[in-house]
């Protein structure tokens, strides 16, 4: 179950670094308990990562274990307008989903490529939806195997923002409530988004989403492409021609791509006066010790 000395490249969207220096992808909460217990019984630092599509790992890799929660502990249901996912599903079918039951909410989900318990921690959207419209409580571990459960309200939500990005917790299930409606017009609203996501976004190219958060009154997008930046590239990454808001990587490392990331948002404050801030989760060392 769990493996040694494994890319992480492979985990990420961006094809992007180094080595775990020990990988677990649990099949169910019996096998994360015990993932744990195995990371605390050799006092390794535990990371957890989901789809990896908001993710940039350092070329040096990560410490100690890394529990990878994308496929596993997946499972679905819906029961009247609840639908309960594992942290592990991904986002894309969790929409589908709703949408064949006639279940309205998550359009704007059909396609993000990061997974339900990934996407609830970063409180993710696009197309003016969120999660947190959406979610109504989320279970899951503390390191010490201990079970908790936040409602909504608890969760502290905001702007690609949520209290369990400032907690070692692991979720396992999210919860969320949606409303009745028509099965074809919701799929409709999905292809027309996931219509403009072909026309404006680099979906042939590897990246992370969004680099950057929306700034206040703006858009990141806007600032990058005023200041001349579309096409700026260093070694292997490149600010996208087509969608100035997205990085992606022509065959670089890690570094080239934090380097790019750094020099947009720096020279964005020098010309602007807006401090962007990454949307980019960054782990991992630049050189493994």
């Amino acid at each position: 179950m769990i493996r040694e000395n494994v890319p992480l490249s492979a985990c990420t969207t961006l094809r992007l670094g180094g080595p775990a220096d020990f990988l677990a992808e649990p099949g169910s909460e019996a096998e994360l308990r015990e993932a744990l217990t195995w990371a605390r019984e050799r006092g390794l630092p535990v990371t957890v990562i989901g789809r990896g599509s908001n993710l940039l790992v350092r070329d040096g890799g990560i410490r100690g274990l890394v529990i990878r929660i994308a496929g596993s502990l997946g499972g679905l249901t819906v029961a009247g307008e609840t639908l309960t996912a594992g942290a592990g599903a991904a986002l894309t079918e969790v929409s589908r989903l709703a949408a064949d039951r006639g279940l309205a909410g998550l359009s704007f989900a059909a396609g993000i490529p990061g997974s339900v318990g990934g996407g609830t921690v970063m409180n993710a959207g696009a197309y003016g939806g969120e999660l947190c419209q959406t979610v109504v409580s989320v279970e899951g571990l503390r390191p010490d195997g201990t079970p908790f459960r936040y409602t909504a309200e608890e969760l502290g939500f905001g702007y690609r923002e949520s209290r369990l990005q400032h907690e070692e917790v692991l979720l396992t299930r999210v919860e969320m409530r949606l409303t009745p409606g028509d099965p074809e017009a919701i799929r409709a609203e999905m292809r027309e988004f996931n219509r403009r996501r072909a026309e404006k976004q680099p979906l042939n190219l590897p990246s992370a989403g969004s680099t950057f958060k929306r700034p206040a009154g703006g858009f990141a997008a806007e600032l990058i492409d005023r200041c001349g930046l579309k096409g700026l590239r260093i070694g292997g990454a490149q600010v996208s021609e087509k969608h100035a808001g997205f990085l992606v990587n022509l065959g670089g490392t890690a570094a080239d791509f934090e380097a790019l990331m750094n020099e947009v948002a720096r020279r964005v404050l020098q010309e602007t006066g807006v401090a962007l801030t990454p949307e980019v989760r960054i782990l991992g060392e630049a050189v493994r010790a």
